[in-house]
């Protein structure tokens, strides 16, 4: 599921793949870009901000060929791209076989002499200069995986909307960057919380956040996400996924309530809806 982590990763495979290599070709099919050919930039690296990937670049010489867009005065220029909950990167060998997905969800092809580039399903892809990447990301809260995270300024944006509930402002990227449904749930479980509790009666926000965090970096580096220390199939989650099946402390069966495209799974028993639940707090 692409959380922050997974972008985080995502961010990690382009950037060994690409960066500082010369691009020999491009194929965007996406009608906004359908006419732009990259060929003869350069990559200069790929960083991930919450859910949103910026693979930055420069045009090409003055003297290539290629009908690649105008930059700026500096020629900087960032591919943005969103993963939503079905987009994927990946990364292959010059005439290794395209195996990521059906051909029909490409969206990018970047090729350099050592490796091709495929988006797969991507969303919001976009070519912008490097020095207004803040039109795309300038929005978000802090970045639970950025160098730059500030937990202080995400307590003060979650705590800016005392009545909303808690498991919809942890969804609010504007809030902190990279958490979703399975994050949202699993945290909520070991602090004992409800998600449905208003964020001005969640005992301890910094806890949470810190929580938030600490999970989140716990599974940057790989693509198995795990809150409960397993990393066997089934053994990953306390209550995300798990509709029915027994809470993993207490017994009761996990409940699970849909929302449009939002999922919630929860333990009545262990996050009542009030405040100060038990609290478990431990990441494997």
């Amino acid at each position: 599921m692409p959380e922050g982590d997974t972008v985080w990763n995502t961010a990690r495979v382009l950037d060994r793949a690409l960066a500082g290599r010369r691009l020999t070709g491009s194929d965007f099919r996406v009608p906004q870009l359908a006419t732009t050919d990259l060929t003869g930039a350069t990559v200069h690296g790929c960083v991930s901000r919450g859910k949103h990937l910026l693979l930055r670049l420069t045009s090409p010489p003055a003297e290539s060929s290629a009908e690649a867009p105008a930059g700026d005065r500096d020629g900087a220029w960032t591919l943005h791209s969103h993963l939503r909950m079905d987009g994927a990167w990946r990364a292959y060998a010059p005439g290794e076989r395209w195996t990521g997905r059906p051909a029909h969800l490409i969206r990018v092809v970047l090729r350099t002499a050592d490796a091709v580039a495929v988006g797969y399903h991507l969303h919001e892809v976009a070519l912008v200069p490097t020095a207004e990447e803040d039109a795309l990301v300038g929005h978000l809260g802090p970045d639970l995986l950025g160098p730059d995270w500030d937990a202080a300024e995400a307590v003060r944006r979650l705590a800016a909307g005392p009545t909303v509930p808690v498991g919809e402002a942890l969804l609010d990227q504007r809030n902190l960057a990279g958490v979703g449904n399975l994050y949202k749930c699993e945290l909520l479980f070991l602090r004992g919380v409800s998600p449905w509790t208003p964020v001005g009666e969640v005992p301890d926000l910094p806890g949470l956040v810190d929580l938030a965090q600490r999970l989140l970096a716990a599974n940057r580096g790989r693509w198995t996400q795990s809150s409960t220390g397993s990393l066997r199939r089934g053994e990953t989650s306390y209550v995300y996924g798990r509709r029915a099946q027994p809470c993993r402390r207490c017994g009761t069966a996990v409940r699970k309530r849909d929302l449009g495209d939002r999922v919630t799974y929860w333990c009545p028993t262990c996050q009542p809806e009030r405040p100060g639940g038990t609290q478990i707090d431990t990441i494997g």
